[in-house]
């Protein structure tokens, strides 16, 4: 196994990384992406495979690709980030402007993306990719938190939507379905997506 370089790296040193190992780049640092657990690879899974019928049902020239692409966070006064989503979906154009080169968005941003919450990355997920997301103008980001031990994030599904350069939000708990902006026609239960019996 060839190890990870250790310190800040540019975000060049990044996207020429060739080990096999999944990291993220935070602020300039390596951070590595763990295994899903057993839900939150099942969530990932159902979700885009819903969302790769969706796209084939609406006849859009898009792709859905879970943990597949990067998206180039600039950051102002500090080294970049690039995150990797569990799921993003994006133009046929702009995947096959990846086919060649390292597979991170750059200079477009996803049509949407998903985050599917684990223990460690509740606030990860709920505030500073918020953030980060809303900076590079992803239209919609959804946070899917299945967690049931948090009185500061119930369990549910949260869709955000750009509007007006900030996002609004929309929780979605139970029977109550899904309102997507880009699957409009989705007919889908928070409790679907979170496996709840």
């Amino acid at each position: 196994m060839i190890q990870a370089p250790t310190g800040r790296l540019t975000f060049e040193e990044y996207c020429n990384l060739d080990n096999g190992d999944r990291y993220e780049l935070v602020n300039g640092e390596l951070v590595e992406m763990p295994l899903a657990r057993g839900k939150h690879a099942l969530i990932v899974d159902a979700l885009n495979d819903i969302f790769k019928a969706q796209i084939k049902q609406m006849g859009k020239d898009w792709i859905s690709l879970h943990s597949s692409i990067g998206v180039r966070i600039p950051q102002v006064g500090r080294r970049d980030t690039s995150r990797i989503p569990d799921i993003c979906v994006v133009t046929n154009a702009q995947w096959h402007g990846l086919l060649d080169k390292s597979a991170v968005l750059e200079d477009s941003p996803p049509l949407l993306v998903v985050e599917v919450v684990s223990e460690g990355t509740q606030i990860i997920d709920h505030r500073r990719k918020r953030a980060e997301y809303n900076i590079v103008e992803i239209p919609e980001y959804w946070v899917i938190d299945f967690i049931a031990n948090s009185s500061t994030y119930p369990p549910g599904v949260k869709v955000l939507t750009l509007i007006e350069g900030f996002y609004e939000e929309a929780v979605f708990r139970g029977d109550e379905q899904i309102v997507s902006p880009t699957f409009p026609e989705l007919a889908l239960t928070a409790k679907q997506i979170l496996l709840e019996v």
